[in-house]
């Protein structure tokens, strides 16, 4: 499950993220513990902890004190927008400025966007 590229919290909430983005996990859904994630994917209890930590700070996760984690109600359409704010900046941005440069009329561009969504 966990790669070199990052490290393994970060991995853990971008899991995590992602089965609330697909609806995987719902709003106010209970997730395993820290401990539970630690022991099931043989990481140090500390790691899930930080990751975890991190997803209440971002509003995805809240906590029921002695009950658990879960996920906040509204975690997948902040995530939605997060992600569709990233999308533009970092995808469509970038292809307009580049399509400007090399002269690549608009209309054009969004043309041929609306043929491929089409198929």
């Amino acid at each position: 499950m966990f790669d070199d590229r990052s490290p393994i919290y970060r991995q853990i909430a971008d899991r995590i993220k992602a089965d609330v983005l697909s609806e995987q996990i719902k709003g106010d859904e209970q997730i395993m513990s820290t401990n539970q994630y630690a022991a099931y994917y043989r990481i140090n209890p500390a790691t899930a902890a930080k990751a975890f930590q991190q997803l209440v700070d971002e509003g995805v996760l809240y906590k029921k004190r002695g009950i658990g984690m879960f996920v906040s109600p509204d975690a997948r359409e902040n995530l939605r927008a997060a992600r569709r704010e990233t999308f533009f900046a970092e995808v469509v941005d970038p292809m307009v400025t580049e399509a400007k440069t090399i002269g690549i009329p608009l209309g054009e561009v969004v043309q041929r966007i609306n043929e491929l969504g089409a198929r």
